[in-house]
């Protein structure tokens, strides 16, 4: 599948940007169909089984499908009744939450209606029945028997009966004061010991929704702006960065020999162990700070034509968002495909939770469980998550990567396609797909370990010995950084797939050689350049912040406006993250393109760059 090919050839092949275009790892594409049509088929098995009708109407304790007729399960009575009339699921004690097993320890009943207001006794759910028509004891009792008869104490609600209200679409009736699951959200009734602040953190996002979506909006145009923008301040962030890097280690280092000299001669008038021992560790962290300086600053000198290297690919990324505007709605696209698959998994998710076949458990009610191979149907639902979202992800990188490459190799920018996005997509579409299902597989062979390891370590946790869980710690961290490595090789891979239309390990070793060619720029723009992005989103955050601060102080309406400010800072983040990452991923595939047109073009006629001016004439500045 690629993996194979000759070293020898590979190397002799030289790059051809956009000259030819062909199928990439068309079995892995075959087999992520195949993946998907096994998604689909349990999709389809919880939906044939009965799992959608018993979520979606919900089911009482005796197997019964609330608002239709059952069929009678063997050994269960109360089975098999015709509930047309009773369409809402009714807990007698919805506050009784087993939370290991994630599920209302409680009996659960078909009824007309929720109870819209509080029941104190069992008169009251007595003729909340005859009035209402909604009886909310067991099946077997009548709604003349609630007061009378000893099975009462058993078979009818826990009172008082808490005021409750049907969930939208799902058929349930739930209290409406969320109090009741007080108990099981300690965390949460440790910070609001006092009702009255959850009421007016609530009340506070309620009333001021109006200057929550105005300031959401606003972050969305700042990241927009700030696009644009950079590569106009790239220069001046680089220089503060400097500047501040050198005076940090310089007066760092400063500060811990006049600190040496003076405790010295202090120490020459008292001599004390205490004193000796301060003195020899300030005289070695002095030592140990003028070395660091020394090299930083050797660092610093070697790296700096890279740091103009960097300034440059920024300038230029600035100007492919300008002749590439679609580039900018890319994570607006990429979310909403993401929401619409995580919606649908979580919808087969709660299928799978009431699939099966209805089995008596000990207590005598009913519960559907999958025998079989099939009750493994919750680990390939997982992997499914995690491969399809990576998936998504990156048909964006490689979205990104082939407009991105089209722009830099078009020499004459007014003969690039109408619209570059679109046509990058077109590709994807026709050649790559298999490139991009291969490359995200492999970003989840790493993530699934390390899931699980996270979840062994939550489990453990406070159960293991200091050796084990210093261990666990080791892998997991292992894992990620893995990830990161993998992740950052496959984005370059995709950019190799988009100039020369090769298989996935084919590019992924072309672009490793390339990158190792080429590791001090890479260290210096992934240094540089994510501290600039850094601090586009920081200012990104405190400029959406100011302002929620200054709108929010002058309403009246509620006492407290912390929990809109935290809203409004978080989705600030959230889109300035998005908007950069973009950036950062033009950047990348800009650096690649770069280093592949220096490597095999040296601006003579037949082999003129294809780069950027700018690019151009940073190159030779420091060539």
């Amino acid at each position: 599948m690629g993996c194979c090919s000759s070293a020898a050839q590979s190397s002799k092949r030289e790059w051809k940007p956009l000259e030819d275009h062909s199928c990439t790892d068309v079995p892995w594409l075959l087999l992520f169909i195949l993946f998907c049509i096994g998604m689909g088929f349990i999709c389809g098995f919880t939906i044939a089984t009965g799992a959608a009708a018993r979520l979606l109407s919900g089911y009482d304790s005796y197997g019964n499908i609330c608002g239709q007729k059952n069929v009678k399960v063997e050994g269960i009575v109360n089975s098999g009744l015709d509930l047309t009339q009773k369409k809402y699921v009714f807990f007698l004690d919805p506050c009784n939450i087993d939370l290991v097993h994630q599920k209302i320890k409680s009996l659960a009943l078909c009824v007309s209606a929720c109870p819209r207001k509080e029941l104190k006794t069992l008169a009251d759910v007595q003729k909340f029945a005859e009035t209402n028509g909604s009886t909310l004891c067991s099946y077997e009792l009548l709604p003349s028997e609630y007061t009378t008869d000893p099975r009462a104490a058993k078979l009818c609600p826990k009172y008082p009966v808490p005021e409750s209200a049907p969930i939208p679409f799902f058929h349930r009736c739930a209290p409406v004061n969320i109090s009741c699951y007080a108990k099981f959200a300690e965390a949460l009734i440790t910070f609001v010991s006092d009702s009255s602040v959850l009421h007016r953190l609530i009340s506070g996002v309620m009333t001021s929704k109006e200057i929550i979506l105005g300031l959401c909006l606003l972050s969305l145009v700042l990241s927009m702006i700030l696009m644009v923008i950079i590569r106009y301040i790239s220069r001046v962030l680089v220089w503060i960065l400097t500047v501040l890097v050198i005076l940090g280690s310089l007066g760092g280092t400063g500060v811990l020999w006049w600190l040496y000299a003076k405790e010295r001669m202090s120490a020459s008038t008292v001599e004390t162990q205490i004193a000796k021992e301060n003195l020899q560790a300030l005289l070695i962290y002095a030592i140990s700070a003028t070395v660091f300086t020394v090299i930083l600053l050797l660092i610093m000198l070697i790296m700096r034509k890279r740091v103009a290297l960097t300034i440059a690919l920024f300038h230029v990324a600035g100007k492919v968002f300008i002749h590439l505007p679609l580039l900018v709605f890319q994570p607006f696209w990429t979310f909403f495909v993401l929401i619409l698959f995580w919606t649908y998994w979580t919808t087969v998710l709660l299928f799978l939770g009431t699939t099966g076949n209805p089995v008596p458990n000990e207590e005598g009610f009913v519960e559907f469980r999958v025998a079989g191979p099939l009750k493994y149907m919750w680990w390939y639902h997982l992997v499914g998550l995690i491969w399809i979202s990576e998936f998504i992800l990156a048909c964006q990188q490689m979205t990104v990567a082939g407009a991105v490459v089209t722009y830099y190799f078009t020499r004459e920018k007014r003969n690039l396609p109408f619209t570059p996005i679109l046509a990058s997509v077109n590709r994807l579409v026709c050649y790559h797909l298999g490139t991009v299902a291969k490359g995200s597989f492999i970003i989840t062979l790493v993530k699934i370990p390390r899931m699980i390891l996270m979840y062994i370590h939550t489990q453990l946790k406070g159960k293991e010995n200091a050796c084990a869980r210093c261990m666990l710690k080791a892998c997991i961290c292992c894992l990620w950084c893995l990830e990161k490595c993998l992740t950052y090789l496959n984005q370059n891979a995709y950019t190799a797939t988009a100039i020369n239309s090769t298989n996935f390990c084919t590019s992924a070793k072309d672009a490793f050689v390339i990158l190792v060619e080429n590791a001090l720029r890479v260290a210096a723009i992934n240094t540089v350049g994510d501290f600039m992005l850094f601090l586009g989103k920081v200012l990104i955050v405190c400029s959406t912040g100011l302002a929620g601060i200054m709108l929010l102080n002058y309403q009246r309406d509620y006492t407290t406006w912390v929990l809109p400010l935290i809203i409004v800072c978080l989705f600030a983040f959230l889109v300035a993250h998005c908007f950069l990452s973009i950036y950062e991923m033009v950047v990348d595939v800009l650096f690649l393109c770069f280093a592949i047109d220096t490597k095999y073009n040296d601006g003579s006629p037949g082999r003129e760059f294809y780069m950027d001016k700018v690019l151009m004439i940073t190159s030779l500045s420091y060539s």
